[in-house]
């Protein structure tokens, strides 16, 4: 794998290994290019509600700190960039660019893990990829994609990550490909690529999805591998990354190994 952008730290409280142990793996395995993009902190919120899935505000400082001094350790033997992966929330976004406008990252990846913003009690609301109850609900593919488009005409993101999260295991399957086209479309219209997530591929999840990749492939957009790693071993794994070819290969879906980081504010 000559790059991966999509990279978690312990920050996010779902990952594990130290900044410099991702380092380098990803270093061993001949990355080249490596871009981390930890879970973005909410900008405070007035309630006092911290993410539990994310790192917490006062981190971030400390999160650039510790990637660029290893980018310059490290800087005769891989190149370090220092992103974030976040969702879009219309109501609260602008909020969060002023807050992340304090510790301007390189890139953004978006990441739609959620259609709606959290509640006020703490809890998330709708989640795009758990929740076996919704699982067959019709009436989640629209706002899904509706967010995942609005974000990336922004063009403030370099890419969408796992864009197949989506569950829907309900009958009107036309549909859903009708929501996912839609966000292929604006891939290609603001050139925007979309992730193949080799974390998914590796555990068995629900994406990558063969209909989306095989849809997306047909109309020709553009995908980048990304790792998705949350512990050091799962930077570029090389039976991963030669079966995800293999697959994108077979549904005629054009591969970036590199990606334009584009600059989010």
């Amino acid at each position: 794998m000559f790059a991966n952008y999509h990279t978690h730290t312990s920050r996010c409280n779902h990952a594990s290994g130290t900044d410099e142990e991702y380092v380098l793996k990803a270093i061993a395995e001949n990355v080249k290019i490596l871009g981390f993009s930890d879970h973005a902190p909410n900008a405070p919120r007035s309630d006092g509600y911290l993410s539990y899935y994310k790192m917490g505000p006062e981190e971030a400082e400390e999160y650039y700190a510790s990637i660029r001094a290893l980018g310059k350790k490290y800087a005769d033997k891989i190149e370090l960039h220092v992103g974030f992966e976040t969702e879009f929330f219309r109501s609260t976004w602008q909020n969060e660019v002023e807050f992340l406008k304090k510790h301007p990252p390189e890139y953004l990846i978006l990441g739609q893990h959620y259609v709606d913003y959290e509640r006020l009690d703490g809890k998330q609301g709708n989640h795009s990829d758990r929740g076996a109850s919704l699982c067959d609900d019709r009436e989640r593919i629209k706002p899904f994609a509706d967010a995942v488009i609005e974000a990336i005409s922004t063009e403030r993101f370099s890419c969408v990550a796992h864009p197949d999260i989506l569950t829907y295991t309900g009958s009107d399957t036309d549909y859903y490909l009708e929501q996912m086209a839609r966000i292929i479309e604006a891939s290609k219209k603001y050139a925007v690529p979309l992730e193949y997530n080799l974390l998914g591929q590796a555990l068995g999840r629900q994406y990558p999805r063969l209909d989306f990749w095989q849809l997306a492939g047909k109309m020709g957009a553009a995908a980048v591998l990304g790792c998705d790693a949350h512990n050091p071993e799962r930077v570029a794994v090389s039976e991963e990354i030669e079966e995800a070819r293999r697959r994108l290969s077979e549904c005629n879906v054009k591969i970036l190994e590199t990606i334009e980081l584009r600059k989010p504010f």
